[in-house]
C-alpha cells in the first residue's frame, strides 16, 4: 500500500526584491536564479518587495528561513559612516530601509537565513561592520570584480580558492578546507561587526565568509555567488541542502502539522 502523502508543505523562504526603473516605472524584481536555489534547498519562495518596519515582524512570522540575495546595487555607505565614493554605481536605499533591520530580528528569533553577496554585505553592516566602496583599490587586496564586458558565464565562472576556517558551520558543511568560488564584487568586508565569526578567507585575506556564532539558529553569510547554476556545483548544493534542512527543522518547531483530510 503506498505511504500517505505527507500533511507537511515546504519551508517558506523569504525573499527580498530589488528596486528598478524599467522605463519610467519603478519595479520590484528578483533574480530567478535566486528564487530556482530556494526551490533545489527544499522549500517554497516568497518574494517580499518591501516592507514597512511595523510589517517586520508580521512577515517573519511566515517564514522558515530568509534569503538575502545579491543585486548589481551596493549598501549605500551612510550606513556605516562614510560618503559614497564612486556616484555611478547603483544604490538601492529603499532595500536597505528594510532589510537591515531585518536582519538582526532574523537572527533574535532564530530563523534560519542564508546571505549572498550583496546580502552579506548587508549583513555585515547591519550588524555594525563596515565596508570596502572599492576593494580593488585596497592595499594588499586582489581586484574580486568580473570581466565587465563577458558574458554571464565567464563573469560567474570559477575564480580563486576559499580557505574555509576550522570549526564553523561551512567547515561542517562542506568538510573541505579549501573550495573554488566565483568572484564578482568591487566592495567587500572592510571591519568586521562584532560577534560575526570569519568561516571563509579569499587568498588575499579578504572575508568570504561569515557567521553569528551566537545565534539561535542556521545562520551563514557569503561573498561569491553559489546560486549561479547551483544544482551543477556540488559545493553549492550542500550549502543549499544545509539550508533547507535547517529551515525545515524551524517549520517543525514552530508550526504543526496541517490534519489529515
Amino acid at each position: 500500500m503506498p505511504a500517505a502523502p505527507s500533511s507537511r508543505s515546504k519551508p517558506v523562504v523569504l525573499v527580498p526584491a530589488c528596486n528598478r526603473m524599467l522605463g519610467d516605472h519603478p519595479f520590484h524584481v528578483a533574480g530567478k536564479k535566486y528564487v530556482d536555489a530556494v526551490r533545489l534547498a527544499g522549500c517554497q519562495p516568497l518574494i517580499v518587495p518591501s516592507a514597512a518596519p511595523d510589517e517586520l515582524d508580521a512577515l517573519l512570522d511566515l517564514a522558515d528561513g530568509v534569503l538575502l540575495t545579491g543585486s548589481q546595487s551596493n549598501v549605500h555607505p551612510s550606513h556605516f559612516a562614510e560618503d559614497v565614493r564612486d556616484p555611478s554605481l547603483p544604490l538601492d536605499a529603499d532595500r536597505d530601509a528594510w532589510t537591515l533591520p531585518l536582519i538582526p530580528r532574523t537572527l533574535e528569533r532564530g530563523i534560519p537565513l542564508f546571505a549572498i553577496c550583496r546580502g552579506f554585505q548587508e549583513a555585515n553592516v547591519a550588524l555594525g561592520g563596515s565596508l570596502h566602496q572599492a576593494v580593488q583599490d585596497v592595499p594588499d587586496r586582489h581586484d574580486h570584480r568580473a570581466p565587465k564586458d563577458a558574458p554571464a558565464e565567464v563573469q560567474y565562472g570559477l575564480a580563486h580558492d576559499v580557505l574555509v576556517q576550522p570549526g564553523g558551520v561551512l567547515a561542517r558543511v562542506l568538510e573541505e578546507p579549501r573550495i573554488r568560488v566565483n568572484s564578482v564584487h568591487g566592495q567587500g568586508v572592510n571591519r568586521l561587526a562584532n560577534g560575526l565569526r570569519v568561516e571563509a578567507l579569499a587568498p588575499d585575506g579578504l572575508v568570504e565568509a561569515f557567521s553569528v556564532a551566537t545565534a539561535p539558529g542556521f545562520n551563514l553569510s557569503v561573498q561569491w555567488h553559489p546560486e549561479w547554476q547551483a544544482a551543477r556545483n556540488p559545493v553549492s548544493v550542500r550549502l543549499f541542502k544545509a539550508f533547507g534542512a535547517a529551515c525545515a527543522a524551524y517549520r517543525d518547531r514552530h508550526r504543526p502539522p496541517a490534519p489529515d483530510r
